[in-house]
């Protein structure tokens, strides 16, 4: 038999209001169109189609429900749970509230202090009273922010909402979430849910009549515009508002409803037959085996399909029938209302009410019996790399301490610099990249912003040493923690095909601290010890913030990649050793769990209340303490002693103290790191310490008096003969000259054709003089294998040394945030009494006003005498009642104003003003009215 979908409808097929990426932008990726169970023989249509299981389940008895609008029954029976105990009451009086407003203030200052600090951005600024506040909740940028720091379950749960009812009672809400058959683990979770879309605002009103905010509804709900993330299409009433009397009359009629020529009753007719089990089930039993296929391919959706101008027998009777209707004259769509009698009343195809759990990394538990390490051991690892971190910052910046790069005109390093930066680091080019971002956010590198910019230390670099390592790798991991610079994307592309450069403009990215806190509490809700699979991190991450482009784990996702990169670079910077989270690095995140403390089961994910936000500066400053001491007894002592070997290396086994590491630097060149640094001694080595000013004495005794084990032959010899050729020739200016008591040396200079370039010529037999500068001339005889030294006018040799080039005094760059920053507690309160007293003045019942007080034009302020004023005002100190007030301020600014009176003399009233929460001395001749406020009607 021909598949019909091939014929005539094709669900691959969308049209374009239902293209692939509007069907995808605000929901996780579709599975594949589920088997359908139609083709064989012996398949009884009036069981359900499409069922997530994939088992064939009996039918139960249905219970009668109350049906919604256009007689809809969700669910199909009653469910045996409790109502819904609210998190946040919302009913006044017996009486429920008509508006997100009115629900607002029936919340006590608890939970509007917990609403504005779950949703920062209704916070600027402060709006005036819970009418503004409701409006401002109620945008389409707020609520889509609340919407992307929702929880995958939480936001199933809206979306169940938005496919429902409006209002809907909660238990049509569970009925969608778990269906037919029924989910305990989904029926516990839900209350939570519900209770956290309540307490954000998203949703109001009471359990039989929650309402999901309009502006939420727009994202969520199916519409014909707009799919829905759950899969389903519009209702049949929505999906046959443009089709015509005749054409409905048809589909009823086909359908074996009674004939109405009311559009409206034919439409409530049919939607009643979608919902009615008995009578569904029945429609099914007469549908051919084919188009019970088809459904079964639109049933988890998308809902719409593609068909040509004479479809198929299956899908023409689908059509006939109401189960397919057109949305345009080449479109069709399975109505809501039919895909979720198929789906068994499930409004997802798979609900996840709880996160997925956090595994151990396979290599840990493939090579022990058990997936941890000690803490011991991870503390140690970690450090350890915590201290080579702090030695290739230090290295960096000596590479760029005679000035570094120059800057890109349009901002950053080239390709080339970051390469040259990646060889003398000794690593690869991503890392250098961290690296180089890292020093920036610290603030110990910069540009130094002259004509010819380049990048240079700043002078903040120079107390940086001098601090104990502890508190330098404090300072480097706040900063990496605090820091919206994500140096992983350098070498990538821009929205405009640019790439991006290190230190460049364009690599703030707001949600990057957020992302590495939050997988670091991630890790911290781990055993001591654990490694984490990379894998279930990242699927944690995308049930934690589905909207946010993790749930369709495509690997373009930012956040994923920052979740990737974040895992990466705590290793490098010591925060994890051997992918475990460091006793350090808890303290980083949770300066209270240093000492210990429950760590919780495996998997399980604590939900501190400053994981949904990045801390502020301060925080990170006094966390940096905290973690700084955590590490310091993990630091290995530094070291007065190298162990020389006669390869012309000497061995540093653990970190030198600062003076020796700095003069052993000099007279050595760094071969390699690690848990020993390994130097090696070159003849320019030699040469530089020479010219440095130490002289073959002091090399010596300084190599006896550090090594532990006896200074080799070969290296002796190599001192003294630098030694003794350097300074064999002299240079000075004359534009510079060469001079040197052997005459041999200079003829075998002038016949050596490298030095053309230098254009000498001699003046005497002892003397040559160039054409070039003495630095040119020095490097020119250098390359030539000799051993130069500068003199000064008195013919003394001068001791060179490199100048530190600094930037002008720079301070760190400042994050780009996300969003708002999360309020301090006192700004809550004193936002909260802000928005109570402006609500109170915009709401209170005010007394009729006598004679022959008026109201201003527009009714804005009220009127009266200055002797009605100063009498109403004194009486209400007396009564210590509150009144209203029209008040202009010195700069000609009207308000109103709810005053209780304290004091009236010289002209000044003193009262207690209850819109700023406040004290305050109002002239008399600025308050342009008063008014006594009505008493409660209660």
């Amino acid at each position: 038999m021909a598949d019909p979908l091939r014929e005539g409808c094709s669900p691959g097929h969308r049209p374009a209001h239902c293209s692939s990426a509007g069907a995808t932008r605000h929901r996780p990726q579709l599975h594949a169109a589920a088997p359908h169970l139609s083709t064989k023989p012996g398949h009884r249509p009036g069981r359900r189609i499409g069922h997530p299981s994939g088992r064939r389940t009996a039918p139960r008895r249905p219970t009668p429900r109350p049906a919604g609008p256009q007689g809809l029954t969700w669910g199909g029976w009653e469910s045996a749970s409790p109502p819904l105990e609210a998190h946040v009451s919302e009913r006044s009086g017996g009486t429920p509230p008509r508006t997100l407003a009115e629900a607002l203030r029936t919340r006590d200052d608890d939970a509007l202090a917990a609403l504005l600090r779950a949703r920062p951005d209704l916070l600027s600024p402060v709006p005036n009273d819970l009418g503004q506040l409701a409006t401002r909740a109620g945008t389409r940028a707020s609520v889509m922010r609340a919407l992307e720091r929702l929880d995958r379950f939480t936001l199933q749960t809206a979306e169940a909402l938005a496919a429902s009812t409006d209002p809907a009672p909660y238990e049509a809400v569970r009925a969608l979430m778990t269906g037919d058959e029924g989910d305990p683990r989904v029926e516990a979770a839900l209350p939570g849910a519900v209770a956290a879309l309540r307490a954000q605002a998203l949703i109001w009103g009471a359990d039989d009549r929650l309402r999901l905010v309009r502006t939420a509804r727009e994202i969520l709900a199916p519409s014909p515009n707009h799919p829905s993330p759950t899969g389903l299409g519009p209702t049949v009433a929505e999906a046959t508002a443009g089709m015509s009397p005749g054409r409905i009359q048809e589909i009823i009629t086909t359908a074996g409803l009674p004939s109405t020529h009311d559009p409206v009753s034919a439409v409530t007719a049919l939607a009643a037959l979608f919902t009615d089990r008995t009578r569904m089930a029945a429609l099914l039993d007469t549908a051919p085996p084919d188009a019970l296929a088809v459904l079964d391919r639109l049933v988890w959706g998308p809902p719409y399909g593609e068909i040509t101008s004479k479809p198929a027998p299956p899908v023409q009777w689908l059509r006939d029938h109401g189960l397919l209707l057109p949305t345009s004259t080449r479109t069709v769509v399975l109505p809501r209302e039919a895909a979720l009698h198929l789906r068994g009343g499930r409004a997802h195809r798979h609900t996840e009410p709880e996160p997925p759990e956090i595994l151990p990394h396979p290599s840990t538990s493939t090579v022990t019996s058990t997936p941890t390490a000690r803490p011991q051991v991870v503390d140690s690892a970690a450090a350890a790399q915590a201290y080579t971190a702090l030695e290739t910052i230090e290295e960096l910046a000596k590479e760029w301490n005679e000035g570094g790069p120059n800057v890109l005109r349009a901002g950053g390093l080239s390709v080339r610099d970051l390469k040259r930066t990646a060889t003398a680091l000794d690593t690869t080019e991503p890392v250098a990249a961290f690296w180089v971002e890292l020093a920036y956010a610290a603030g110990l590198l910069a540009a130094d912003g002259e004509a010819d910019e380049r990048y240079a230390p700043t002078p903040a670099y120079d107390q940086w040493p001098d601090l104990p390592p502890a508190e330098r790798w404090a300072r480097l991991a706040t900063a990496w923690l605090g820091a919206t610079r994500t140096s992983g994307l350098v070498g990538g592309q821009d929205s405009k095909g640019r790439t991006l450069a290190a230190l460049g403009p364009d690599l703030d990215r707001g949600a990057a601290p957020e992302v590495r806190r939050h997988v670091l509490d991630l890790l911290a809700s781990l055993p001591d010890g654990t490694a984490p699979d990379p894998e279930s991190v990242l699927a944690r991450l995308r049930w934690e913030r589905p909207l946010r482009g993790a749930a369709a784990g495509r690997p373009e996702d930012l956040r994923a990649r920052i979740a990737a990169w974040t895992l990466t670079e705590a290793e490098m910077l010591g925060v994890t050793g051997r992918g475990a989270l460091s006793s350090h690095g808890r303290a980083l995140i949770a300066p209270d769990s240093v000492d210990g403390g429950d760590s919780g089961a495996m998997g399980s994910f604590p939900k501190p209340a400053s994981r949904t936000a990045a801390a502020t500066p301060g925080e990170l400053s006094a966390v940096g303490l905290h973690a700084a001491r955590a590490l310091a007894p993990h630091l290995p002592d530094p070291l007065d002693h190298v162990l020389l070997q006669a390869d012309l290396t000497a061995v540093a086994p653990g970190p030198l103290l600062r003076p020796l590491a700095e003069t052993l630097s000099v007279i050595a060149d760094i071969e390699s790191r690690g848990g020993a640094t390994v130097y090696r001694f070159t003849p320019a080595s030699v040469r530089r310490a020479l010219d440095a000013g130490l002289s073959a004495s002091d090399l010596h005794a300084f190599l006896a008096a550090h090594s532990r084990t006896p200074v080799p032959q070969p290296l002796s010899y190599l001192i003294d003969d630098m030694a003794r050729r350097h300074g064999h020739l002299r240079i000075g200016s004359a534009s510079a000259y060469v001079r040197c008591d052997d005459e041999a040396v200079l003829d075998e200079i002038l016949a050596d054709r490298r030095s053309h370039a230098l254009r000498l010529r001699r003046l005497a037999p002892t003397v040559l003089a160039a054409q070039a500068d003495p630095t040119t001339l020095l490097d020119g005889l250098r390359s030539m294998g000799l051993a130069p030294a500068a003199e000064s006018a008195e013919g003394d040799v001068l001791v060179t040394r490199a100048h530190a080039h600094r930037t002008p005094p720079r301070t760190p760059p400042a994050p780009v945030p996300d969003g708002p920053p999360v309020p301090a507690p006192t700004l809550l309160g004193a936002a909260v009494r802000a928005i109570r007293a402006g609500d109170q003045a915009a709401t209170v019942v005010r007394k009729t006003l006598p004679e022959p007080a008026s109201a201003a034009p527009g009714g804005e302020l009220p009127r009266t005498t200055s002797a009605e004023t100063l009498a109403t005002v004194q009486a209400a100190a007396l009564t210590g009642s509150a009144l209203w007030i029209g008040y202009v301020n010195a700069e000609g600014a009207a308000s109103q104003r709810v005053i209780a009176p304290v004091r009236v003399e010289g002209g000044f009233v003193t009262a207690y003003d209850h819109t700023a929460d406040e004290v305050r001395t109002y002239p008399l001749h600025r308050i342009t009215g008063v008014a006594e406020l009505a008493d409660d009607p209660a």
